[in-house]
């Protein structure tokens, strides 16, 4: 199994932090509030509270906080988060749900790698499945697709096992670049929360014939 840090404290944070630690993870928890982090952590059970800014202990850094100040929190953490897999599972998108905030041709998971240290892999994943979604589990049997991407294999290969940890089926979608398809998915289904479905409990997936 792995060795997972996990920051940010939000519903993301927490689903994420309940199914790797029924699949067997190692986590901490870390968050801006100490003593709230320690509760989180203390509900969660099994979780520790690590320290805002320390070096996160986990091998895969989970980014959990918003993408308005993900660039923010790699900067404050800097070169102790080298030779580290981040996964990154934000949703750059406009607060109107019209469109991305990030540059033409560029991802929010490209951003990041561009502002993360020498050494540190980025993966794209978990941003196409809400919360309370994942909370939840499988849908009649069948578990819930993960969308990856990234430029390492092996970053992608250790970020699918913890998929699978938890539960889920990791499917590769290609390079970091293929991250910006990733977040437009995202936005989609916003959009469709917005305007035609009206709730979460709905998730993207593959169906092969046969």
């Amino acid at each position: 199994m792995s060795s997972i840090s996990i920051i940010g404290v939000g519903n993301m944070a927490r689903t994420l932090a309940g199914r790797a630690l029924a699949g067997g993870n190692a986590v901490e928890i870390i968050g801006r509030d100490p003593a709230g982090t320690k509760e989180v952590a203390a509900a969660l059970g099994g979780a520790t509270a690590g320290t805002a800014g320390a070096a996160p202990a986990g091998d895969i850094v989970v980014l959990a906080v918003p993408y308005s100040g993900a660039l923010a929190v790699v900067g404050e953490y800097g070169d102790a988060l080298r030779g580290k897999i981040i996964i990154d599972v934000t949703n750059p998108v406009s607060p109107d749900l019209t469109g991305l905030v990030t540059p033409d041709g560029s991802s929010g998971a490209q951003e990041i790698a561009e502002a993360a240290p020498v050494g540190t892999h980025v993966v794209k994943a978990f941003n196409t499945l809400f919360s309370n979604v994942l909370a939840a589990g499988p849908v009649e049997g069948r578990p819930l697709d993960v969308f990856i991407a990234g430029d390492d294999p092996q970053a992608k290969a250790r970020v699918s096992a913890f998929a699978e940890s938890l539960g889920l089926r990791p499917l590769d979608t290609g390079p970091l670049p293929m991250a910006r398809t990733l977040e437009s998915a995202g936005l989609l289904m916003l959009g469709l929360v917005a305007h035609s479905i009206k709730h979460t409990d709905f998730s993207l997936g593959v169906s092969v014939p046969g």
